[in-house]
């Protein structure tokens, strides 16, 4: 049968059969929820009225309207619509529901995008609304919004629910965590009076209330002019009221949320519902669907309430990791706990403060957030890598349960006292204060050092490699971490400067143009020299995607070939989002690489050329030298010399912050080229479909695959999971153990102002081009690059930009220095400027008071 009519035990406000969202449904029955009773039309009944579809074509959406609504209702569908209307009785008024098989998604919820009828009455009637629901799969919001989250059209199909209409005097919606701030068992609450279809269509402003653990901590009236009311045989009107004060008593709504949380613990978790109060004061549950916005929590990782944040949004990398490059950051967190002396027993279980949730990395700072060293430091740190992240900061010292808990000092003395040993840091700094060419040269060296640890043998077994890998992992921060001390040295004598002249740090930024020894910026001017040399024709008239099958097969004009390969070479192992091991490098995908090249030679100005702008920003820099040195003479003779003096060392070190990740990242791309020759081993025995897969195993399931067994299971749930989160919009960059998001909490910029963090000086104004993935992506010369955050992969698009405005960073981060070196205005930390800026507007940075005017 295509029709389900068992009263007993189908709720259809609860569940719709279709696939993967059936619910044991006797349970349903022994859960006693009060939820209208009715029968569900299955998928198979869609499917076979949209038999003969052809979807062909442009107008898709239209034709395949017109296909359902012209189609009749297969016979046997309708004789079973008739009879289970005739078993309810008389005109008995029902709602007739769509729910189709692409909704509530971990990616996209698809609420609202396919129709429901209400009020209707007799059978005829509900027959022409089931074939009204089939055919709504196919309204252009719903094929809209299938294109935006990329759900194949071929593969949805749809089911209808039936159930007995509620009277209601009361309606709404009641989400059992907030969906705006993610505070789990938060229950927040609608309500306004007639239908629930004015709340959720969005016609009234209705009633709110918040309730957590039976306490309402809000009431909020809304004005509720319009109600949406049944009509006599059949349909409905919307009425204007003039209904004052709360439609719902303080008793009510602490039963509403009751029932919220029953529906939550039946299915595990937070969910969407819909309800009614019926005029006999009975309350009914008309749907409940899960909330799918949601972030998932990281396991805690000690008592009480824990503050995680996010190592992905610092990094510029708002997509998932595969399970291995989540692996290799619990081994690189291990190298760096050990730094402190709180080495974990194994390595390969990550150090204490590092977790994970979303296939992303999060780190605890609870302790920090509780201690009173931790928050001197956090804000001062946060300010110059993520300075939205520092204001969230200070904001979450007021929390009550996160109030500063006794602990001795001695305790974190000591674990700076060891880190301080372990990087030599006394030694570095003074080497770094009396001799730069000592420096530089120590630093040279520790290249040098780390390179040779990558070798691993040709001969090597999987085993061996393996081991390698854990080796290399684990012990490369340790390493490269030692060159942050000559860093902190030139930034330490930058704030002496500022303070020995009594110019502001955010007012000096010209002096940090142009500075030498930054592998990104060098990488940079590399590939923009290289354009210079090659021939130009194909990359003007080609694709990228052909300029890449020339370059494999080795088809590109000679000079341009020879010159490709040696810029990869050198620069092959770095990528976008090259922190995760798992994401192939330059060097085995150059079509980026190919783009940007694309890009530098339309460049037809050649004041605008990189290395001009470069040399300009190196001028510009000394003479910012000279105006802070002379207005240090000013208060006293003796703060000159010493101001050029301080200004002179931090330039010779502020490019090095770039060189740890650096070093980190081409650790990472050896270990992926060894790891993929274990992946292979593993696709020759038959553990793996392909080489590549191996990095959807962790680093021990790896080992454990060496002895035998068929991974390819795991490894295709994984990838389902890491395709899921790749479509997750928004990452918190701090979250609660609880579920909240603190920036969720913030209040909004007065009048809707595009405020962030200065972060390169000068005012440019151009058209905005809102990249959101830099691979491919064209970006005009003059034309202002949105974005959300950037790694090293985005900055050749740097080259050719005109202005820089990032959703993430602060004045230190990776994107501000590189706009700072080329001499770009830029603003970072621009909360939704992706959304709030429109592709081709003409905007205005002004890369020093840290606003982008967008005109109204």
């Amino acid at each position: 049968m295509t029709l389900v009519l068992d009263l007993a035990e189908v709720h259809a406000g609860l569940l719709a059969t279709v696939g993967g969202k059936a619910a044991n449904l006797g349970e349903l029955t022994k859960a006693e929820l009060p939820v209208p009773p009715g029968w569900a039309l299955t998928t198979e009944a869609y499917r076979r009225a949209a038999q003969g579809f052809d979807p062909a074509g442009d107008d898709l959406a239209e034709r395949a309207r017109r296909h359902l609504l012209e189609t009749p209702v297969p016979p046997d569908v309708r004789d079973a619509i008739v009879a289970a209307c005739t078993a309810l009785g008389d005109d008995v008024p029902v709602a007739v529901r769509s729910s189709a098989t692409a909704e509530d998604l971990p990616f996209a919820s698809f609420a609202g995008q396919q129709d429901t009828f209400l009020n209707v009455v007799g059978a005829q009637a509900v027959v022409e609304a089931v074939r009204r629901c089939w055919a709504s799969l196919w309204t252009d919001r719903a094929v809209a919004y299938r294109e935006s989250n990329g759900v194949d059209h071929a593969c949805v199909s749809l089911a209808v629910v039936v159930q007995t209409m509620v009277d209601a005097e009361v309606a709404g919606v009641m989400f059992t965590a907030n969906p705006v701030t993610g505070r789990r068992h938060e229950i927040v609450i609608d309500a306004s009076p007639g239908l629930g279809e004015a709340v959720v269509s969005g016609a009234v402003n209705p009633d709110r209330f918040v309730v957590l653990d039976g306490r309402i901590l809000e009431r909020r009236a809304g004005d509720k002019r319009i109600a949406v009311r049944p009509l006599p045989g059949g349909g409905t009107e919307h009425v204007e009221t003039a209904v004052s004060g709360l439609s719902l008593t303080d008793d009510r709504v602490r039963e509403l949320a009751a029932l919220g949380e029953r529906v939550e613990r039946h299915y595990g978790s937070p969910q969407d519902t819909e309800w009614a109060l019926d005029r006999d004061g009975k309350l009914w549950l008309t749907q409940a669907r899960p909330v799918t916005t949601l972030y998932p929590l990281p396991e805690p990782k000690g008592p009480g309430l824990r503050v995680y944040f996010s190592l992905n949004v610092v990094q510029g990398v708002m997509g998932p990791l595969t399970p291995m490059g989540v692996s290799a950051f619990r081994l690189i967190s291990a190298g760096g706990a050990g730094l402190f002396g709180r080495a974990p027993a194994d390595p390969r279980d990550g150090a204490p403060f590092m977790t994970a949730s979303g296939d992303r990395v999060w780190f605890d700072i609870t302790p920090a957030v509780r201690s009173r060293q931790g928050r001197v430091l956090l804000p001062r740190a946060m300010t110059l890598g993520e300075a939205r992240t520092a204001t969230v900061m200070e904001r979450l010292f007021d929390d009550p349960r996160l109030a500063v808990t006794p602990a001795p000092a001695h305790r974190f003395l000591r674990g700076l006292a060891h880190f301080a040993r372990r990087v030599r840091l006394p030694a570095r700094a003074l080497t770094a204060l009396t001799s730069p060419r000592k420096a530089l040269g120590s630093i040279e060296r520790i290249g040098q050092e780390n390179e040779r640890r990558l070798r691993v043998p040709d001969s090597a077994t999987p085993e061996q490699r393996l081991d390698h890998a854990e080796r290399v992992l684990a012990g490369t921060f340790p390493r490269i971490i030692t060159i942050m001390p000559t860093v902190v040295t030139g930034y330490a004598l930058f704030a002496l400067a500022s303070r020995l002249s009594g110019v502001p740090v955010n007012e000096m930024g010209d002096v940090l143009r142009g500075v030498p020894h930054n592998p990104t910026t060098e990488m940079d001017l590399a590939l923009w020299h290289l354009a210079t040399r090659i021939e130009p024709e194909p990359f003007r008239e080609l694709s990228v995607a052909e300029l890449a099958r020339r370059y494999r097969e080795k088809l590109l004009p000679p000079t341009a070939q020879r010159e490709i390969a040696a810029f990869l070479d050198t620069y092959g192992h770095r990528g976008v989002a090259e922190i995760d091991l798992g994401v192939p490098r330059w060097s085995e995908e150059p079509e980026h690489i190919l783009g940007a090249l694309a890009n530098y030679l339309r460049m037809d100005d050649d004041d605008l050329a990189p290395d001009v702008l470069f040399a300009k920003g190196d001028r510009e820099a000394r003479q910012a030298v000279a105006r802070v040195a002379a207005r240090a003479g000013r208060r006293a003779r003796w703060r000159a010399p010493v101001v050029r003096f301080a200004l002179g060392r931090t330039r010779t070190y502020a490019g090095l912050r770039e060189l740890p990740k650096f070093h980190l990242v081409k650790s990472l791309a050896a270990v992926r080229r060894s790891l993929l020759v274990v992946g292979e081993h593993l696709a020759e025995r038959g553990a793996l479909d392909a080489p590549a897969d191996v990095f959807f195993l962790d680093i021990r399931e790896a080992r454990a695959a060496l002895s035998g067994g068929d991974r390819r299971p795991l490894v295709a749930a994984r990838r389902e999971q890491y395709d899921r989160e790749r479509r997750r919009r928004h990452v918190p960059r701090v979250l609660l153990s609880d579920g909240t998001e603190p920036e969720a909490l913030a209040e909004p910029a007065a009048d809707g102002a595009i405020t962030g963090t200065a972060a390169s000086p000068g005012t440019v104004t151009g058209r905005a081009r809102v990249v959101l993935d830099p691979v491919g992506a064209h970006l005009e010369p003059g034309e202002i690059l949105v974005c959300p955050s950037t790694d090293p992969g985005w900055t050749p698009l740097f080259l050719t930009a005109g202005g820089l405005v990032m959703e993430m960073g602060g004045a230190m981060s990776h994107g501000a220095v590189v706009a700072r070196e080329y001499g770009i205005p830029a603003v970072v930390g621009v909360p939704g400027a992706t959304q709030r800026i429109t592709p081709g507007q003409e905007i205005t940075v002004n890369g020093a008071a840290g606003t982008v005017t967008v005109p109204s």
